[in-house]
């Protein structure tokens, strides 16, 4: 297990900043879990130093939490550790022209035996079966929907739905 110790100085504007977290404005849990561990774990002449011990049972927390928050903080920065870092995974679109095409006509046909309506589970795993794409979610099914503004054409009786 890696035994090194991360010591925190925080200036005085970083208290500040920190401070003004905990007691205004809204932010992200993890946000407010940084900003509480960070002043609890400030060895400069502006802190309240408590233990990690303490740190941990006060904010339900584990150690290993509290370090990396520490660690972070350190290599990183203040602003990386109170802010999320955005995702880079890239997500494949399943809904092209072509495969909405195939939802759209497959919405206007009859709904299977045994049901008055097509749901969206029943449209995905529909979809599915007629091997126009290999896996889809049920949320997908309903953004294209919503997206293409099907629902309200056909209310609107501007669709042809034979």
């Amino acid at each position: 297990m890696n035994n090194m110790r991360y010591t925190v100085n925080l200036s005085k504007a970083e208290v500040d900043d920190l401070r003004s977290i905990i007691h205004k404005g809204s932010y992200s849990a993890q946000t407010f879990r940084a900003a509480y561990i960070l002043l609890n774990s400030d060895e400069g002449k502006y802190s309240d130093k408590v233990t990690n011990k303490q740190i941990s049972r006060v904010l339900k927390v584990g150690m290993r939490t509290i370090d990396r928050v520490k660690k972070k903080f350190i290599f990183e920065g203040i602003a990386s550790v109170l802010e999320r870092r955005t995702s880079c995974r890239v997500y494949d679109s399943k809904a092209g022209g072509a495969f909405e095409e195939k939802l759209l006509s497959l919405y206007c046909s009859e709904p299977p035996e045994g049901s008055s309506k097509w749901t969206l589970r029943l449209l995905a795993n529909k979809m599915v079966e007629l091997n126009h794409v290999k896996s889809i979610s049920h949320v997908t099914v309903g953004n294209v929907l919503k997206r293409s503004n099907f629902n309200k054409m056909k209310k609107a009786g501007k669709l042809e739905t034979d």
